[in-house]
C-alpha cells in the first residue's frame, strides 16, 4: 500500500502521478486509507489538526505526486432575498459552530435536516444538491480550522448549543 506523509507547500505543480478525491469530512482526518483514481490504495498520515484542500498536493514514500480533489458531496446553499437575511443565517449557523463556505449572495454547508428547519425559519430558501465543500479557515490559529478543543470558551460543548449573547 501507498503510504503518504507529505504536503508539498507549491500547489503549482502540474503534473500529477495520481489523483484523490475526498468529502470534507475525510480531509480533516489525520489518518485515512483511500482509494486513488487509477485504483491504488494508499494510507495517508498527516499531522492532527491539518485539513486537506481541494488542490493541494501530496508526495507519497515513493515519490509519486498525488492532487487532492475535493469530492462531491450532499450540502445545502442558502440564498435570501437580503443582504441582512444572509447574514442573520451566517449569524445563527455561525454561533453553533457550523463549518461554512461562503460566496458572493449564498452559503454553503453540509446537509443536515436540523440546520435546514432553523434556516427554513429565518426566510431562507435553501437548496439541497451534490457539491464540493471547502469552508472557511476560521479566524483561530491564522488559517487553521477552527476545532472545538482548540479553544477555550465560557460555554460548555457538551451542552445544546442555544446559545443566549
Amino acid at each position: 500500500m501507498l503510504e503518504i506523509h507529505t504536503k508539498l507547500t507549491d500547489n503549482n505543480i502540474s503534473d500529477f502521478d495520481d489523483k484523490v478525491s475526498m468529502s470534507f469530512d475525510l480531509r480533516q482526518k489525520s489518518r485515512i486509507r483511500v482509494k486513488l483514481a487509477s485504483g491504488r490504495e494508499a494510507a495517508i498520515f498527516m499531522a492532527r489538526g491539518e485539513i486537506l484542500r481541494g488542490g493541494d498536493v501530496l508526495q507519497a514514500q515513493d515519490g509519486s505526486i498525488i492532487q487532492v480533489q475535493a469530492a462531491d458531496q450532499q450540502v445545502m446553499i442558502v440564498t435570501t432575498h437580503s443582504a441582512h437575511a444572509l447574514m442573520r443565517a451566517a449569524y445563527h449557523l455561525g454561533n453553533r459552530h457550523v463549518p461554512l463556505e461562503i460566496g458572493d449572495g449564498w452559503l454553503k454547508l453540509e446537509a443536515d435536516y436540523v440546520l435546514k428547519d432553523m434556516l427554513l425559519g429565518l426566510h431562507v430558501n435553501v437548496e439541497e444538491t451534490q457539491a464540493p465543500f471547502e469552508p472557511e479557515a476560521g479566524a483561530y490559529g491564522g488559517g487553521h480550522h477552527h476545532h472545538h478543543d482548540d479553544h477555550d470558551h465560557d460555554h460548555d460543548h457538551e451542552q445544546s448549543h442555544h446559545h443566549h449573547h
